[in-house]
């Protein structure tokens, strides 16, 4: 392994929280990640766990507009100790990456990246992520699809149906050593416009390893449970886990 040599184990971990989206889809009058479930804002719920974990350092990524108020009604209210830095998104989510990956302190050995709409993210999903995070150096957490995956062509008719045992649905965090991940994301904003031309759509951190830095990433159990809040049935069904917490 080339990226890490460390024999201690005393690895420095960070994690960049997204909160940069607008959410659109939701059709509510307040972006998701501030909504409130159960009492708190769904963004509250993703940093407590990160605040209560072995991460040493949270930086939260969020519209240029929003970072005062999110510093006072949010990491000032709610105590938060190990949020660094508070940093301006991008237009495309991987803009927003790139920009909490360039704040992250550069003795950085492994890095969580998730997306605050996540709000069911837990201790032991961390946990499982950074065992296979020492090993593989990229992984991504999700579960095997429930369902018959089809892949359709280009009129809309059934091209390809995979093997369902092989299919899962990808959630986050999605986790990888420093380095690896820092490297791959300079990368791709350099060569931004020609991938776009070329009809390449980034659409997680994972792809951007797997296309850019050529390296594998395992895949780790997370949760059915590990829900992205997109539309307002996920506000209820998020609400009902995390009351029966």
């Amino acid at each position: 392994r080339a990226y890490l040599m460390k024999m201690d184990k005393s690895y420095r971990t960070a994690a960049v929280v997204l909160a940069a989206g607008s959410g659109k889809r939701m059709n509510a009058g307040v972006k998701k990640q501030y909504m409130e479930i159960a009492g708190r804002p769904v963004l509250y719920y993703s940093l407590k766990a990160f605040e209560e974990s072995f991460i040493d350092e949270i930086v939260l990524v969020v519209s240029q507009d929003e970072i005062e108020q999110v510093q006072e009604s949010y990491v000032n209210q709610y105590g938060f100790q190990k949020i660094s830095r508070i940093v301006a998104g991008g237009k495309e989510r991987y803009h927003s990456v790139a920009c909490g990956l360039q704040a992250v302190r550069q003795d950085c050995d492994f890095v969580f990246i998730h997306d605050s709409a996540r709000p069911m993210l837990t201790q032991e999903i961390l946990q499982r992520a950074y065992r296979a995070v020492q090993e593989e150096e990229a992984c991504v957490v999700g579960v095997p699809s429930k369902d018959t995956v089809k892949i359709a062509d280009e009129q809309g008719y059934v091209s390809v149906t995979p093997n369902r045992s092989l299919v899962w649905n990808v959630q986050t965090p999605q986790v990888f050593s420093y380095p690896l991940v820092y490297s791959a994301y300079e990368e791709l904003l350099q060569k931004e416009q020609e991938l776009l031309a070329a009809g390449v759509q980034i659409t997680d951190d994972a792809m951007v390893v797997e296309y850019l830095a050529r390296h594998k990433v395992k895949l780790v159990e997370g949760s059915y449970e590990n829900i992205k809040i997109t539309t307002p049935e996920d506000v209820q069904i998020a609400e009902r886990y995390l009351q029966s917490r």
